[in-house]
């Protein structure tokens, strides 16, 4: 499958069987994450994969949805903002775009291992910092639920894109 078919046939997915993810897919996850570009090469990211009753349950407390809770595992992508480069002109943290750029490879890498997730930043910073002992110098970004897509009850809804020339110029 190419880049494009991947990219177009990924959709945000809340519905999961209770089938647990095999390590070894979740590794493909994280080595695609890995793979990700990173402002100087500095790689300011983190990433916590729970698995875990007790830490799943506290990661839903940050996120409270039925949907959510279905997932078997969750990666919480963190940015860490003393390795993230800085922009000497203003100071832009760069952390939260190199973390973002390794979360999308995290949602591509998901489908293409036969997954599904869903990019949620609607979370509880502070509850889910604490729940998850996460060090000052790392910020949570992003929280993605993985799991086998119940197909059954799994819509996927209308995508609704701008057209190019709305969103581009070219000069």
């Amino acid at each position: 499958m190419d880049l494009k078919d991947i990219i177009n046939e990924r959709y945000s997915v809340r519905d999961y069987l209770p089938q647990k993810v095999e390590e070894s897919k979740i590794k493909y996850i994280l080595e695609c994450a890995q793979l990700a570009p990173s402002a100087c090469n500095l790689q300011p990211w983190y990433f916590y994969v729970i698995e875990s009753e007790e830490l799943r349950s506290k990661v839903c407390e940050a996120y409270n949805r039925e949907w959510f809770k279905k997932a078997p595992v969750y990666i919480v992508v963190c940015k860490d903002t003393v390795q993230s480069w800085k922009r000497a002109s203003d100071g832009m943290d760069s952390g939260d775009i190199d973390a973002a750029i390794a979360a999308q490879h995290i949602c591509l890498a998901v489908h293409d291992a036969g997954l599904g997730t869903c990019w949620v930043c609607n979370f509880d910073l502070p509850s889910l910092t604490k729940s998850l002992d996460i060090p000052q110098n790392r910020e949570a970004i992003a929280i993605f639920p993985i799991g086998y897509v119940d197909k059954e009850k799994s819509k996927i809804l209308e995508r609704k894109r701008k057209p190019i020339n709305e969103i581009s110029e070219w000069r």
